[in-house]
């Protein structure tokens, strides 16, 4: 007779996290066979208060009162931290938002929105006192972190207005939604390539590839002039020329259910085996050197002139980061980039 005694999670985690301090919830997770979610559920009603899933689009409205933050947004192969003050929140109905300001940038895409979590400061646990959503699958979307310049008592008072009213202790993550299938093999070419040569801004090349119903990395190698593939040594180059020169940056890191911008410059670049990372002040970069599986140069029109990025994808075709050199809309963008991109190979 089996007479093992499994561990609630609480206890499981709080073991594990003894015994590896420094490993991070979402591999920590994985090793015992949870989620991120899944972890912080298992501590609900004590170190962690759950909130009310209808209500995290409201509930980001009122970011602007804790004062200064670290805003984080990861994927699978990159992560993206930026310090500072929400500014301006805008939503556009019930599933989009912006977050635009000096400091904090986001577009939020808030249809996976689904759990969401206050957690409080634990040194047993290895908690930061945080903000964090995720979605059904049990995976992070957005965390916001407090600093000591943060407000704390606009904090505690967002809890208690957002608390859920059952603080239950498990969680059940729901199986991941089907990939959509892109209709590559059937793609026009030629009238792709005419629909990418009419873009009057950059905001129309998602629903230009939607329309043709292709992915992203096949968009791009049937864009002709418009795209070319570079070295996947591109980024630590362009990380350090930017670095090297006092080159003003876009950095776009995502997921389903969340975009993070980071514009101005980067000083400090470190690489360390299998990463690249940014490691300044206000804003950190921590990226997977060995996920990446292609690297691209896009040119995109626009009204005000031609605007170049650089593109890296995944084995899977998804997107990990964009760079883009600093603008605003209405602006072209800076010659310093276009010149850089122009001698990328």
């Amino acid at each position: 007779m089996d007479t093992t005694i499994t561990l609630p999670l609480k206890d499981q985690w709080i073991a594990l996290h003894k015994e590896q301090p420094r490993v991070r919830i979402r591999d920590g997770a994985k090793q015992l066979g949870s989620t991120e979610a899944g972890v912080l559920a298992a501590f609900a009603g004590s170190r962690v208060i759950r909130l009310d899933g209808s209500r995290l689009r409201d509930l980001w409205k009122r970011m602007p009162e804790l004062g200064f933050v670290m805003a984080l947004t990861r994927n699978e192969s990159c992560v993206h931290e930026r310090k500072g003050i929400f500014e301006e929140i805008t939503l556009h109905g019930p599933n989009m938002g912006v977050v635009v300001g000096a400091d904090i940038d986001l577009r939020m895409f808030f249809q996976p929105w689904t759990h969401g979590f206050a957690v409080f400061e634990d040194a047993e646990a290895g908690f930061k006192q945080s903000f964090q959503i995720f979605d059904a699958q049990g995976t992070a979307i957005i965390k916001v972190f407090l600093t000591d310049q943060s407000n704390q008592e606009a904090y505690t008072n967002i809890v208690r207005e957002f608390e859920a009213n059952i603080q239950s202790t498990e969680l059940i993550p729901l199986p991941a939604p089907v990939p959509h299938q892109h209709a590559d093999g059937g793609v026009d070419a030629t009238a792709f390539r005419q629909a990418w040569s009419e873009l009057k801004d950059t905001h129309d090349f998602f629903p230009m590839l939607k329309k043709f119903n292709v992915s992203r990395v096949h968009a791009l190698r049937i864009a002709g002039d418009f795209a070319r593939k570079l070295s996947n040594d591109t980024v630590k180059q362009l990380l350090e020329h930017a670095a090297a020169t006092d080159l003003e940056i876009m950095v776009f890191v995502g997921n389903h259910g969340n975009i993070q911008i980071h514009t101005g410059p980067v000083k400090k670049i470190l690489e360390i085996p299998n990463w690249i990372n940014v490691m300044d002040p206000l804003f950190n970069l921590h990226l997977r050197l060995d996920h990446i599986d292609s690297v691209w140069m896009v040119k995109k029109p626009t009204e005000d002139g031609p605007v170049h990025s650089v593109e890296v994808f995944d084995a899977s075709g998804e997107l990990i980061v964009q760079f883009f050199g600093k603008r605003k809309p209405g602006s072209p963008e800076l010659s310093a980039w276009s010149a850089f991109a122009a001698g990328l190979q």
